[in-house]
């Protein structure tokens, strides 16, 4: 290795950087190891915010010391003296405002607003993004992407409350279905004409849409947000069709904005939509610079151009590769490229929904094994002849079967071969 390998920073303290940093102590790195992160907790699971945290599940036992999970056991990524021994040292509450590649020393701002420099021989980029947020001041709509965000929603959670959920993503209809699992009246607003649109194939989101229906929420398709109304707080949501809906309560899902701004005229090349520009050993343009996560827009071989995941397997995978290839780099050796499966899942209702490869955008679909009718079922999606993704609903077993036909190219009509011989 390299004699000036020794300093390493991590920017971003969210699954990515953890998994990053852990990586790098597994493969064999002892030199410096600092962590930036701009919020206040430790490294923790998203997933669970849209969940367990909103309906109480999961919560520390009476007596015991939260810490920062904040009552959540759901929330724990490791435990702490895992944690501890990475021996990094966590820079928290603090943000990123600047990178100098040149000099290679990254600029953050703790938050009393004071500024310091760290110096780096590779550093990697993590910060991810954060919610988009409605255009409103009104007291009662919020955002669900941290766990402050999470505990502002779950103590405004109230059984006999009104929740409107705007947007139709994984995250609105998480958080749809945890408000019916504590009896609130729920309207799910999409502007789309299936909810899931740059997810999945519209034939599968038909049955996501009648999955939220049967179970008591109020769907409402191809309607967009044109207001909200209310005194001090939202009382009510205007939609584009002319109709309100009564709110106590609103969560809104409607994009995000990548945590990117701080690398303007570094030399780390942006792309349009803001995120980080790799190869495909998920290096930047910027020499020992590095991103992972949600922000990192890299060339995949099997699904054709350039893709960005917003994934919570993709994070942990992507940073035990870069971690990889940043010491495949000091040592002189060869990296290794990163060509996932991208999988995704989600619970809703006690149904777990699994997604492998792409579900967007499919030409063809079909459900190779049980029925939408039956809410139990594996489907295939392809596109161009080739097979793209695998979406299952309370079929995990045959679902992760099919990981398998996505590590290569495989045709449309040897995917059907295949399912048709299991």
């Amino acid at each position: 290795m390299r004699e000036s390998m020794d300093r390493i920073v991590v920017v971003g303290a969210g699954m990515a950087g953890l998994h990053t940093a852990e990586a790098l102590r597994a493969q064999g790195y002892l030199g410096g190891l600092t962590i930036v992160g701009e919020e206040e907790h430790r490294p923790y699971s998203r997933p669970p915010l849209s969940k367990e945290v909103l309906t109480g599940v999961g919560l520390a036992p009476s007596g015991g010391d939260p810490g920062w999970l904040a009552g959540h056991r759901a929330l724990q990524l490791r435990d702490e003296t895992v944690v501890e021994a990475i021996g990094a040292d966590f820079r928290l509450g603090r943000s990123a405002v600047g990178l100098d590649t040149d000099a290679r020393r990254v600029h953050v701002q703790g938050p009393e607003g004071e500024e310091e420099s760290l110096s780096y021989d590779a550093l990697v980029v993590a910060t991810g993004a954060r919610a988009r947020r409605p255009e409103t001041d009104l007291a009662g709509v919020h955002v669900l992407r941290t766990l402050d965000d999470a505990e502002a929603v779950r103590s405004e959670f109230d059984s006999g409350g009104r929740l409107v959920v705007v947007g139709g993503g994984f995250v609105g209809a998480e958080v749809a279905a945890s408000a019916r699992a504590v009896g609130m009246d729920v309207t799910l607003v999409e502007a789309e004409q299936t909810p899931l649109t740059r997810v999945v194939h519209p034939a599968v989101g038909e049955v996501l849409t009648e999955l939220h229906r049967e179970n008591g929420v109020d769907v409402r398709l191809g309607v967009s947000v044109t207001g909200y109304e209310g005194g001090s707080r939202v009382e009510r949501v205007r939609l584009s069709d002319g109709s309100t809906v009564p709110a106590t309560l609103v969560v809104a899902g409607i994009g995000v904005h990548l945590n990117t701004e701080w690398l303007r005229g570094s030399g780390v090349e942006l792309l349009e939509d803001g995120s980080v520009a790799c190869d495909e050993y998920s290096a930047t343009s910027a020499p020992g610079v590095y991103a992972v996560g949600d922000l990192a827009n890299w060339p995949h071989p099997r699904f054709g151009g350039r893709i960005r995941l917003e994934h919570w397997t993709n994070a942990a995978e992507q940073g035990e590769i870069a971690a990889r290839n940043i010491l495949a780099w000091a040592a002189g050796e060869e990296p290794t490229p990163f060509t996932p499966v991208p999988y995704f899942w989600s619970d809703q209702y006690k149904m777990k929904i699994q997604l492998l490869g792409q579900g967007t955008p499919a030409d063809q679909v079909s459900f190779v094994h049980g029925s939408p009718d039956d809410r139990k079922f594996v489907a295939f999606l392809g596109r161009d002849g080739m097979l793209t993704g695998v979406v299952g609903l309370r079929s995990t077993p045959r679902t992760m079967r099919y990981r398998r036909l996505l590590e290569e190219p495989t045709t449309w009509e040897q995917a059907l071969a295949a399912a048709g011989s299991s």
